[in-house]
């Protein structure tokens, strides 16, 4: 797919992080984007230096999903684009103990409903939004109407301790990747995912830097986080080749998470 100002984007989770990369990295060719993001502060910001439109999504509601692809098709027309960086996580063990008191606790079940209505069923939302409104669109020369590129993680095969939510919301997502991608090849669509390894994210710059540090020394190659524009530069690449589709790519400089 040519990406110029012919075409428009729609980026969840835009507003900061490796979304906020993927907006850069579109709107330097001219592509039209809509950030839809829950943080209306760092959304605004976002739209404001990028001249991207912001509209306040939370891609666990219908209703605000509904707004936000009607305020984005007004503005900038029908979306060719759809990229699902929206996302969260947690940490509990399944069952554990507390060391000092001897007390059990289980999973908390509201909490993994959050994570999985969040990463998996709010990238679902999205991807059958934006997919429905591709087919009124005519192919390109190419023939494509479309293309979808979600965000999974590493924890979707090797996830750690207190990541069984984290990890199976994203492995659900890359579960579901090729049958939708097989759902929607009849109408050139195309649906890809990415998988990134430990990201420079604002997430990640809440860490102590000595953690930082013991994060980016158990990366094969190379020895250091991954940038957002790294994994922007793979988003672009899945949606400008055209043969790129029904894959799970992961971006991780070959890492292979440790239990913890």
């Amino acid at each position: 797919m040519k990406l110029d100002n012919s075409v428009s984007a729609i980026v969840t989770g835009g507003a900061s992080g490796l979304g906020g990369a993927t907006v850069q990295a579109l709107r330097a060719l001219g592509v039209k984007v809509a950030i839809f993001d829950f943080n209306e502060k760092t959304g605004e910001a976002a739209a404001k230096e990028t001249g991207a439109l912001f509209c306040k999504v939370n891609v666990t509601d219908d209703a605000t999903v509904e707004a936000g692809f009607a305020a984005a098709r007004k503005a900038n027309g029908q979306e060719r684009i759809l990229v699902n960086c929206a996302g969260t996580g947690n940490a509990f063990k399944t069952a554990g103990r507390n060391k000092e008191t001897g007390e059990i606790k289980s999973f908390p079940i509201s909490e993994f409903d959050r994570i999985i209505q969040i990463n998996l069923i709010g990238t679902f939302r999205c991807i059958a939004k934006s997919a429905a409104g591709m087919l009124t669109l005519p192919p390109t020369a190419e023939g494509d109407r479309g293309v979808i590129v979600n965000t999974g993680s590493v924890a979707a095969q090797d996830g750690q301790m207190g990541q069984a939510a984290y990890a199976a919301s994203k492995g659900g997502i890359v579960g579901m990747t090729l049958p939708i991608a097989r759902d929607l090849s009849g109408e050139g669509i195309r649906v890809n995912t990415i998988l990134p390894g430990i990201f420079n994210t604002p997430l990640m710059n809440g860490a102590p830097q000595n953690v930082k540090d013991a994060l980016a020394a158990s990366v094969p190659f190379p020895k250091r986080l991954g940038n957002p524009e790294e994994y922007a530069s793979l988003a672009l690449e899945m949606m400008r080749n055209g043969y790129f589709n029904g894959e799970t790519v992961r971006l991780d400089g070959s890492i292979r998470m440790a239990p913890r």
